[in-house]
């Protein structure tokens, strides 16, 4: 369950290869960790408890709750590279080339304001929020005060001036779907359906 190449992964070859960065809300990283280690100990159960059939009957509508917490909590990111800027929102894709940006800003979220006018914001990524508390000690370092939102905006708008000055990132925005977390909940309600069916047939 991931994004394709029209989701803003580089494809072998492309100039994009060069390592994007991802920025991504920490919270659906754990989410998604907890719930696929709740996942896997209650397969495990079903499989002690019940044998690996009814295990298999099970596992798919497990599998469809882990899904949908895939994709509410952490497949909306942003990552940009050397040509522009990916904004996944859900399922929903756009890829932005930088030559089509004229301005990034953060208003809870980040985003992206083209040349025609649109904007295009981010549900994943940065999230403004309240400002650190301060430490015991100080820290002597500027930097370190920053709010780690405005941080991450800083290092996507350096992406983007530095695109602006070398003239790289034309295109056009192209937005899509991510196909392969579209195709995985089809297998998983085929399977779903298979166990329905398979289970009244015991019956």
């Amino acid at each position: 369950m991931s994004s394709g190449p029209m989701n803003g992964e580089a494809r072998p070859g492309d100039p994009r290869a060069a390592s994007p960065r991802v920025f991504r809300a920490p919270s659906g990283t754990v989410a998604l960790i907890l719930a696929s280690i709740v996942t896997l100990l209650l397969l495990v159960d079903a499989v002690v408890r019940a044998g690996w059939g009814e295990m298999l009957l099970l596992a798919p509508w497990m599998l469809l709750v882990l899904w949908f917490i895939y994709v509410a909590t952490f497949v909306s990111h942003v990552a940009v590279d050397a040509r522009g800027a990916t904004v996944q929102n859900l399922l929903r894709v756009v890829r932005i080339p930088w030559d089509r940006v004229s301005d990034i800003g953060i208003r809870y979220q980040v985003r992206f304001t083209l040349d025609d006018g649109r904007t295009v914001s981010a549900f994943g990524g940065p999230v403004a929020g309240r400002p650190p508390r301060p430490g015991l000690r100080p820290d002597s370092s500027p930097r370190a005060r920053i709010p780690p939102a405005l941080r991450d905006l800083e290092l996507i708008r350096e992406q983007w001036l530095s695109a602006s000055e070398t003239g790289s990132g034309a295109g056009r925005v192209v937005r899509g779907w991510d196909l392969r977390a579209i195709f995985a909940l089809v297998v998983i309600v085929a399977w779903a359906l298979s166990a329905v069916i398979i289970s009244g047939a015991n019956g």
